[in-house]
């Protein structure tokens, strides 16, 4: 889960430098990744774990998948699951 820095707080120190808070938000904020295409990823999309797949054909209500599994026997464009 990636939770915003308090909105009451400074996003930056007095030295010019993000804050720890600010750093761990962006640093989760630039890990989302979202990709697309037509179709299924299983075997066919290489991605790390958690990244989100939308199927922009949505056949047969096949839409989103998730990358559960780093690889399957070594091939990392396997280990997608529907969502």
């Amino acid at each position: 889960m990636i939770t915003p820095p308090n909105q009451g707080q400074p996003i930056i120190d007095a030295t010019g430098n993000m804050t720890q808070v600010f750093r761990a938000w962006t640093q989760g904020v630039s890990r989302l990744d979202i990709r697309t295409g037509a179709g299924s990823p299983e075997g066919v999309v290489t991605a790390p774990i958690k990244t989100l797949y939308m199927d922009d054909a949505g056949t047969a209500g096949a839409i989103l998948y998730i990358k559960r599994d780093a690889a399957i026997a070594g091939d990392a464009s396997q280990g997608w699951i529907l969502v």
